[in-house]
């Protein structure tokens, strides 16, 4: 029953997903409030549609962040983007520029809430994503990191990269660690059923050193992950 939900959801998920890419294609050229609406219905018949064949929900634990902050989540599957873009209300999203290069998707990605780094240039890589950062700080949006910078399997090894604290040291703004456990339920073609739990975790107010920073919040993310993983079924 698992594999004709997950599989049913996929054909629809594609379906879905390529004919509202070409349907919307001509809000690319219109201000961005264009694309975060479309981006946002995408997101929300995405996850609704996963509620209704896969029985896959969610649940929130804690104070959604709002306006100017730096949110610093684990990262477990596609649901993440999804769910913590409708979640943070139109955030700013640090990631790879090689997403950007993907049709369509890439595309959207990139009107509606990319802040990308291209690890390669160094220092000069940081500075475009600072300013980017500071843009969408300016409009009231939240900034969305994955600090490991790539998805992990719930139970592995957790590699938090430095360009978090980078980040947050130079923006001056307080961080939010978010903890979820999606891994569980979106499981690449897999989709379990259950509630996708996320869970805003204890504010890290702005000012501390990268060599305070960094064991504290890789600290509160991985225990509040492993007590969500632990409680899931």
């Amino acid at each position: 029953m698992i594999f004709l939900r997950s599989a049913l959801f996929m054909a629809w998920f594609v379906a879905v997903t390529l004919v509202m890419a070409l349907v919307f294609l001509p809000l690319l050229v219109l201000p961005r409030k264009a694309t975060v609406w479309m981006a946002r219905l995408w997101a929300t018949v995405t996850l609704s549609s996963l509620k209704l064949v896969c029985g896959t929900g969610m649940r929130v634990i804690g104070a959604r962040p709002h306006g100017g902050v730096l949110v610093a989540s684990k990262h477990m599957s596609m649901w993440d983007t999804l769910g913590l873009y409708l979640l943070l209300d139109d955030p700013g999203i640090v990631l790879k520029r090689e997403l950007l290069y993907i049709p369509f998707f890439g595309w959207y990605l990139w009107k509606a809430a990319a802040i990308p780094i291209d690890r390669s240039a160094g220092a000069d890589a940081m500075r475009r994503m600072i300013h980017a950062a500071q843009k969408a700080l300016a409009a009231g949006r939240p900034i969305l990191i994955f600090p490991e910078g790539t998805r992990k399997k719930p139970g592995a090894q957790p590699d938090y990269k430095p360009g978090v604290a980078g980040l947050y040291g130079l923006l001056k703004i307080p961080c939010v660690p978010a903890a979820l456990d999606s891994g569980v339920y979106w499981n690449g073609f897999w989709k379990n059923p259950g509630a996708v739990s996320v869970e805003f975790l204890e504010v890290i107010p702005p000012g501390l050193k990268r060599h305070d920073f960094m064991p504290l919040l890789e600290q509160r993310i991985e225990t509040a992950t492993a007590r969500l993983l632990e409680q899931a079924p």
